[in-house]
């Protein structure tokens, strides 16, 4: 590198560049006085190098220097006297022979910079985020999220895929959450929406002949904000292929997830395939359609061995249990913990529990309106021994199912039981094309373009809660990181499965007009998933908040506090897009 500011990085000096002439310029991180003689830690965003200022004049002109102002320097490669092992360019440093101020910061900044910013208010950090994403650990997030998605590209490529813009102005269709909508200048009364995802994009695309298609896609979608979701928009690896099946998407994903991932941690990959778990085991299992395989720990149901219990807690209820081992030295107050836990983080009316002593005996907790014939069955349907606690969740079926889900998280955070250092995949197939909505009426439960398990026979014959959808997700970690499915290409079976969720023929061709057009014009089957890269890159950093990742991110409320967004328009803008607004106190 060789330009008016610098012949060298920061961070590229070594011990092979000693007696030679440079010029650096970064940001001050350090400047340390010690009254003839001035040290001065210079970054860029490759390293730091350590400047020495041993001149009176340019001592003067150092008095002008803070934290954080850029500057460029000029001198000499010098071997250091004490060595630095914690940095790279810990062997050398450079005698400065003249330093030009490039850029002045104010003396008080809002919060320290290369701190871990533990203490620092969120919002004041994403206030000053352009000072925040100086801060080495954010940055290099910054800079990982750019190295996977060239690697992603690259996986793809090499599969044969053709990457394909899609629009970001499209229209409003039901696709499971709010739409973002945009006014338009030209038709009055007319919106266009963000898309929430380039779902009917890409099957147009299978319809056109394209047969493996893929974008770094933005989708948006006016949700709540979460620890592990960004609200407004977020980024997906969307790719679809046509004359394929389900295995066929599994095996894409089995390929570039890993191999992505691998490039980008020393941590241990699963390698496909992946294990496939289906939605009911999943809830029975683990309590949540996505489940951490890191953590050892299953819920079990032992309904049938409480049955006609005249105990009140476990009367006529759906009752699992979570067996750990090795408990015996935890006190009173752990159990009371997760009790607590249960009740005011989940929901639950209580968290029953009971320990096993060294003498095969159930101890504490309800041990005493447990009898031996229970105890017996118990000893044999979770093979217990000495030392074992029993945690017990009783509910109402689906209830019971989240809860134990819940203490069975918490009981591995606890006690620590997740496997280090992995990425531990699995796909969920098997999801119901239909639930229940609030309302009590059938609404879809995935995603409403997925193609019925049994096609059109399902959806005339069977009871529509009791239908299989070919959906699926991919999961790792305990965070859903892809779905996908077997996209419906039949316009009859399209028809019928949106009439079992309300809506007509009339509807679907209003909302859904290009797609159930070109159904009539030769479609291929086809197929994909969309892997989601905000939540990739979350876990192959180690962060356990989404917005670590994310360059400008929104906060908790939605809001953006460094630009003021959203915010008031002008009233003249209103009137250009023909809306009025009626605001409510």
């Amino acid at each position: 590198m060789s330009n008016e500011y610098r012949t060298h990085s920061c961070g590229e000096l070594r011990k092979s560049n000693i007696n030679e002439e440079v010029k650096l310029a970064g940001f001050v991180q350090k400047i340390r006085d010690l009254g003839k003689m001035q040290f001065i830690d210079l970054r860029d965003e490759l390293g730091i190098t350590q400047i020495v200022v041993q001149t009176e004049e340019l001592y003067e002109k150092c008095k002008d220097i803070s934290s954080e102002c850029t500057i460029t320097v000029s001198g000499k490669v010098v071997e250091r006297s004490s060595k630095n092992d914690k940095i790279l360019t810990g062997e050398i440093e450079v005698i400065a022979s003249s330093i030009t101020i490039l850029g002045k910061c104010r003396n008080s900044l809002p919060f320290e910079i290369n701190s871990q910013n533990q203490n620092v208010r969120e919002d004041l950090r994403l206030e000053y985020r352009f000072l925040d994403l100086r801060n080495e650990r954010i940055h290099n997030n910054i800079r990982m999220r750019s190295k996977i998605l060239k690697d992603f590209r690259t996986e793809m490529d090499a599969l044969g895929f053709t990457e394909i813009q899609t629009p970001i102005l499209a229209n409003s269709s039901p696709e499971g959450a709010r739409d973002f909508l945009v006014p338009s200048r030209l038709h009055p009364g007319e919106f266009y929406a963000l898309p929430q995802a380039p779902q009917q994009f890409k099957q147009l695309l299978m319809i056109s002949g394209f047969e493996k298609y893929y974008q770094i896609a933005p989708c948006f979608r006016d949700e709540d904000p979460r620890a592990d979701r960004s609200p407004g928009e977020f980024y997906q690896l969307d790719f679809e292929m046509s004359f394929v099946n389900q295995e066929d998407v599994f095996k894409v994903l089995e390929t570039v997830v890993p191999n992505v991932f691998e490039k980008n941690t020393n941590w241990k990959v699963d390698k496909g395939p992946f294990v496939r778990i289906p939605y009911k085991e999943a809830m029975e299992k683990y309590g949540t359609d996505k489940p951490d395989l890191r953590n050892p720990l299953i819920i079990e149901d032992v309904t049938d061995i409480f049955e006609g219990t005249e105990f009140n807690a476990f009367k006529e209820k759906t009752v699992k249990v979570i067996t750990v081992q090795k408990m015996e030295d935890k006190p009173r107050k752990f159990f009371d913990m997760m009790s607590n836990f249960a009740v005011e983080e989940l929901g639950a009316k209580g968290l029953a529990w009971t320990k096993v002593d060294e003498n095969n005996e159930l101890n504490g907790g309800i041990s005493k309106f447990i009898d031996e014939e229970r105890k017996e069955k118990l000893f044999k349907k979770l093979n217990l021994s000495s030392g074992c606690a029993m945690f017990f969740i009783a509910d109402e079926f689906e209830s019971s199912q989240k809860i134990a889900g819940g203490v069975r998280i918490k009981l591995a955070k606890e006690l620590d039981l997740l496997e280090k250092e992995c990425y531990k995949f699995c796909l969920i197939v098997d999801f119901p094309m239909y639930e229940l909505s609030d309302e009590g009426t059938i609404d879809f439960n995935h995603n409403p373009f997925s193609m019925p398990q049994g096609g059109m026979d399902s959806l005339l014959n069977k009871n529509p809660l009791d239908i299989y959808a070919y959906q699926f997700d991919l999961v790792c970690n305990g965070y859903e990181v892809s779905s996908g499915a077997v996209r419906n290409h039949d316009q009859e079976i399209m028809i019928k499965a949106f009439e079992i969720a309300g809506y007509t023929e009339d509807d679907v061709k209003k909302k859904f007009g290009a797609l159930f057009n070109a159904f009539s014009f030769g479609t291929p089957p086809h197929a994909g998933a969309a892997p989601g890269i905000d939540r990739l890159v979350m876990l192959l950093a180690n962060e356990e908040n989404i917005r670590e990742v994310i360059a400008f991110p929104k906060n908790k409320k939605a809001r953006d506090v460094m630009m003021n967004a959203p915010a008031n328009v002008f009233d003249k803008q209103l009137e250009e897009v023909h809306i009025k607004l009626d605001l409510k106190d």
